[in-house]
């Protein structure tokens, strides 16, 4: 028996699949039990090159075509986006057609409406590749970890950021540089918004919180911060106080609430996340009785997350092989959460100021600052050479809107040249 494939997409990703299907034919049946094959695909543009080494594979610009047929066995998305993505996922389930998909926009956004619509018809819906490429993480939470209770998760999503951050610290460039140079690499997108400014890692933080905690998070609520206000004297103050600055995403409990942010943070430098570097992927896992667990790899481009969609595709396959189908999305179900105020955060914070060289200034900083009760660890200050300097604090635990409410006095003195730089830190 051969089991048919419809693949919607046939970009990088995409292309992979199909490489990875093909050169492993033979033992995909092995494992399966029936040969799986894509039979159709829907692209965009039917005359790029890529469509003509798809060979004897049906080609079509309607995706809605390929769900509807009825000689396709498995869909796999690997489109991107909402729209069409959703309706598309959905005719599938409708049709009883297990559905893999990479997409972490998708997911982020309507994975609870999604999952609920597969368990009602006991069909699979497959995700691994949305999150950490070939990272096996949603494996890793939905089924070696369910007996466990999931305390926190903090990860470097992104690659593309990881690798901002590691060449400016390495290389001492400054952020447009490096993203440049990223964009020519193909490590970043024409338009780097939805990584560099954080979006992706949140979609992918809200995907994983669906499955640590059995929540469901909008990821409009996640807090989110951007890597463009950072430049080569954050990494090297960060340096100076023995840290290293790294785009985490994090999610935890706290007591009944559940705590999400994402943007960049200072880790010490012995810490288990600090060596994941340029556009590696990690993510570490903190449960009740295995305590932490880290687990790294490259997490975007073909290889990685096409060798997590293939996976995917194996374990919908063999569902059907043995007519036992539904049993991945009967685990997945999301009950509304309240978020804790990221104000209540208590946490080291550096900041830095960036005001002019002139006597008193120091004093009005350190004394707003002890008036919101933020106490300072260490401080030094660095001379720009045009009547501006660099003061540059590090505070001991403090709670985020004190230290907010600090800077929001500080920033509106006319001796205050730039907004203030804040990172907390975080031990991981």
């Amino acid at each position: 028996m051969t089991i048919r494939v419809g693949l919607l997409g046939c970009g990088t990703v995409g292309g992979g699949v199909v490489k990875l299907l093909r050169a492993q034919a033979k033992e995909i049946e092995a494992r399966v039990g029936d040969r799986v094959e894509v039979t159709r695909v829907a692209v965009r543009d039917a005359t790029k090159a890529r469509v003509a080494e798809l060979g004897d594979v049906a080609v079509t610009t309607r995706p809605e075509d390929i769900v509807a047929d009825p000689a396709i066995d498995v869909i796999v998305e690997v489109m991107g986006g909402v729209s069409p993505a959703k309706a598309l996922v959905l005719d599938a389930i409708a049709r009883k057609k297990p559905v893999v998909t990479a997409n972490k926009m998708l997911l982020a956004h309507d994975g609870p409406e999604i999952f609920a619509r597969a368990r009602e018809g006991s069909v699979d819906v497959a995700f691994e590749g949305a999150v950490g490429g070939g990272i096996p993480i949603v494996r890793a939470l939905r089924d070696a970890l369910p007996g466990d209770r999931v305390k926190r998760i903090v990860g470097i999503l992104n690659g593309t950021s990881n690798y901002v951050l590691t060449r400016m610290q390495r290389e001492h460039l400054g952020f447009a540089e490096v993203v440049a140079e990223a964009q020519k690499l193909g490590y970043a997108e024409a338009d780097p918004s939805l990584d560099v400014d954080g979006h992706d890692a949140a979609h992918k933080l809200v995907v994983l919180s669906a499955l640590a905690f059995g929540k469901r998070v909008p990821p409009d609520s996640v807090d989110t911060r951007g890597l463009r206000f950072l430049e080569p004297v954050d990494h090297a103050s960060a340096d100076r106080f023995g840290y290293v600055v790294k785009p985490l995403a994090i999610a935890e409990r706290v007591g009944d609430e559940l705590a999400l942010r994402v943007g960049p943070a200072l880790v010490p430098k012995d810490a288990l996340l600090a060596s994941v570097s340029g556009v590696l992927n990690a993510v570490l896992i903190e449960g009740e009785a295995l305590g932490p667990c880290v687990l790294s790899g490259r997490g975007a481009g073909e290889g990685p997350t096409a060798v997590s969609v293939v996976s995917d595709v194996l374990d919908v396959c063999r569902a059907l092989h043995v007519k036992k189908t539904g049993l991945f999305s009967a685990a997945i179900r999301t009950e509304p959460c309240t978020l804790r105020d990221p104000g209540e955060a208590t946490a080291p914070h550096y900041l830095r100021f960036v005001v002019k060289d002139e006597p008193g200034v120091l004093g009005k900083v350190t004394t707003s600052l002890g008036k919101a009760g933020v106490s300072i660890r260490e401080l030094f200050q660095l001379r720009r050479g045009d009547a501006s300097a660099d003061v540059v604090v590090l505070t001991h635990d403090s709670r985020t809107a004190h230290v907010i409410a600090a800077l929001e006095e500080i920033d509106r003195e006319p001796f205050t040249i730039e907004l203030t730089r804040r990172m907390p830190v975080t031990l991981v």
